[in-house]
């Protein structure tokens, strides 16, 4: 339900986008429609979308949270269209292009660090070479609401090991939004979709004790002051807009008033999705982020079906969303190339896994003492709020509190000390300056046969796969 609760609230903001509250308090939105803004179809979705999609191809494909890779599918987005519902890439945010195109500069320049052709450096999968990429793409200081928009693939992926959620939900943000208050707001958002999979009920959900509560999911890592404000219940405002809740594209403002949809809906999808798209401004994103929580709590049965049935690419969004499950479902940290991040986590947690066995002894320093070549970018705002940490010393609070202010480009560094193992099979040139992976890029008739049966995502100038049986280093320049 997450992935398609998202779609629906991209889809039913879309067409007043940008639109003013005063706009909206004339004209208040009451169903799905079409036009407007960007003329689109009912039920087509916005940048919001395309690049959850973008992200969640990335993990079934790769079986992995592979930062590089879904940099690549989002540059893939904005130059090609990819996972468009136009064909090509619209709404984008200007941070999200920023990053976009910093990512290209550096895959510029390790092109000629490593001798590999510009042609096939986006099929980069050798881990010794990834760990050396830096996709720390964004300025620091971008807080905005795009690192969230897209953020559901990755909780619903690894909500078996809640930890390593909320830590791949942060990481996931940044690389297009550097700032501090980006990676905690999809730590903590993450960690609500997590808990919503896990059935913990809407009051568990809305706690304004949540984090203490849940304290070893964030690996006792402070959420920064302005989203732990809003941690502990900042949202709550039976006055909505009057009483300052807004659509704006600033990351706090917009976590605030997503959950403010969420905890004022009268347990109904539909009203919380239109509450959400009338507060106006970022109309699409504030619905979109809402419907990530209420698809995941409410379940796809209880989304509005009379709004599903246009849902663009509907039976696609309906089979990645079961991949996902599948992938997620086998998904073990050992295997993954972010082992040794994950490994920097620590273990204070016993009962970590959803029914797995296995115990990882992860007791290392905290992520942000290391140097991780991880990226992100987008908007900002402030508040306070000091946590309830009773069990904690006075040593170990200040640490954390000290921890919760650091700039991001010291929590987003990372280079492995060891080899980690790599996700995939791959095919090296006689000095292993590169692999090229084949397995990772799309191919479009594989695209075309998973949409078949619905409406189809556009075609877009998607890479051509390279063959498996004899690898080359030719392909077509996306």
């Amino acid at each position: 339900g997450s992935i398609i609760g998202m779609s629906l609230g991209d889809a039913l903001g879309a067409h007043v986008e940008f639109r003013p509250r005063k706009f909206l308090l004339e004209h208040p939105v009451e169903d799905l429609e079409g036009g407007g803004t960007w003329g689109l179809e009912k039920g087509q979705f916005t940048d919001d979308t395309s690049m959850a999609l973008c992200l969640a191809i990335s993990l079934v494909n790769r079986h992995d949270f592979v930062l590089y890779d879904q940099l690549v599918r989002y540059k893939w987005w904005y130059k090609n269209g990819y996972m468009s519902s136009t064909g090509s890439c619209f709404d984008i945010g200007a941070a999200t292009k920023q990053s976009i195109c910093e990512f290209e500069r550096h895959q510029k320049q390790f092109t000629t660090k490593y001798n590999i052709s510009l042609d096939q450096i986006d099929f980069l999968s050798d881990s010794d070479l990834l760990k050396n990429f830096d996709v720390h793409c964004s300025e620091d200081g971008v807080a905005g609401n795009g690192a969230l928009m897209r953020l559901a693939p990755v909780p619903l992926f690894f909500y078996k090991f809640p930890k390593y959620a909320v830590e791949l939900s942060g990481l996931s943000g940044m690389i297009t939004h550097g700032d501090r208050k980006a990676y905690d707001a999809c730590r903590y958002y993450g960690a609500l979709i997590v808990a919503a999979l896990r059935n913990e009920t809407k009051e568990q959900l809305l706690d304004n004790h949540f984090y203490s509560k849940h304290e070893e999911w964030f690996s006792n890592n402070l959420l920064c002051p302005e989203i732990m404000n809003i941690a502990e219940g900042s949202y709550k405002r039976k006055g909505g807009y009057d009483e300052g809740i807004r659509g704006k594209g600033y990351i706090v403002d917009a976590l605030e008033a997503a959950l403010w949809a969420f905890w004022s809906d009268g347990d109904s999808f539909e009203k919380g999705a239109l509450a959400a798209v009338n507060l106006g401004d970022d109309t699409d994103t504030t619905a979109a982020i809402y419907g990530q929580l209420a698809g995941a709590y409410y379940g796809y049965e209880k989304l509005p079906q009379k709004w599903i049935k246009f849902v663009y690419a509907k039976k696609f969004m309906e089979c990645l969303s079961k991949w996902i499950a599948y992938e997620g479902e086998k998904w073990q940290p050992k295997s993954s190339i972010m082992y040794n991040v994950l490994l920097l986590l620590p273990n204070n947690d016993s009962s970590m896994e959803l029914s797995t066995s296995s115990k990882f002894n992860i007791n290392t320093e905290q992520i942000k003492t290391q140097n991780m070549t991880f990226s992100s970018g987008s908007h900002a705002s402030e508040a306070s709020a000091s946590p309830n940490k009773p069990s904690e010393s006075e040593k170990e609070l200040q640490q954390n509190r000290m921890t919760a202010n650091k700039k991001p480009s010291t929590i987003i560094q990372t280079t492995a000390s060891r080899k980690l193992p790599s996700s995939n099979s791959t095919t090296t040139n006689k000095n292993r300056n590169y692999a090229i992976d084949t397995r990772t890029m799309d191919s479009p008739q594989r695209s075309q046969r998973a949409q078949t049966n619905s409406q189809v995502l556009p075609k877009s100038n998607i890479p051509a796969q390279m063959s498996t049986k004899k690898p080359t280093y030719t392909s077509k320049k996306p």
